[in-house]
């Protein structure tokens, strides 16, 4: 329902478990849209390794000019041509990194990073972000920092809170702006954000999503702040299915 009617405006890529066997419908989003992947274990450089592996990819199609990483839990809060909008007529990419004091923050720093990645230097942020083609490709071919976090950001590190917010933070600061665009509810506490359920999910849950938050976008003051949220359940579907063309005008 998000995808119809704008066919030749983006392109997926999936990162799959290499064990994964079924196949998808032809009639499918999904269809023929999977990457050569390998296995990868939470909280390990891995991830991030998927991660350029799906950048890597998406960057083979010149037309794409714009990247967001998204979870199979993710659901979109608008229309594609509200998001669509949104991301191509932005003035920068969407990197949430932030200086963190504490145990979850800069203690996660290895100081055999330096002089490469000084602890002034060091980022925390969502895994879930928004890139432009130039940082893609600086993220894929990067040979100087990822190396280090491969090496030294392993459990109680993890690297795929800290590489591309630090990465970012040290080559593009200028031109991101330090938000992620992905919502999640971090208000309970523990490794893992909140989970939503089937019936968690009510127009004023989503409308609060998508109009909850002030932030800024191409100097202005806006309440649409994410386009995505996370964790949502398989079972929250039918709800979902229910109120997303009346709420988010789908076609």
């Amino acid at each position: 329902m998000f995808f119809k009617g704008h066919e030749g405006l983006y392109s997926i890529y999936v990162h799959a478990n290499p064990d994964f066997n079924d196949t998808m419908p032809q009639n499918s989003v999904f269809y023929g849209r999977r990457v050569p992947s390998k296995n990868v274990t939470w909280g390990e450089p891995n991830m991030v390794q998927a991660e350029r592996r799906l950048l890597a990819n998406a960057l083979l199609d010149f037309s794409n000019q714009r990247f967001v990483l998204l979870s199979e839990s993710c659901i979109p809060l608008f229309n594609f041509k509200v998001i669509y909008n949104y991301l191509m007529n932005s003035t920068q990419t969407f990197v949430e990194a932030y200086d963190l004091p504490g145990p979850v923050g800069r203690d996660r720093y290895r100081p055999k990073m330096s002089p490469q990645i000084k602890l002034d230097q060091w980022r925390k942020g969502s895994q879930w972000f928004e890139v432009d083609r130039v940082i893609a490709v600086e993220v894929v071919s990067d040979q100087k920092y990822f190396p280090l976090f491969t090496k030294y950001c392993k459990p109680s590190c993890y690297s795929d809170e800290h590489y591309l917010p630090t990465y970012v933070n040290i080559k593009f600061r200028t031109k991101n702006s330090n938000r992620t665009l992905t919502w999640v509810d971090w208000s309970r506490g523990g490794p893992h954000p909140s989970k939503f359920m089937r019936t968690d999910v009510t127009v004023e849950f989503l409308e609060k999503l998508r109009h909850g938050t002030k932030c800024e976008y191409n100097g202005k003051s806006t309440d649409v702040c994410h386009l995505f949220a996370r964790k949502f359940l398989t079972n929250t579907l039918d709800r979902l299915l229910r109120f997303a063309p009346k709420l988010m005008k789908f076609n």
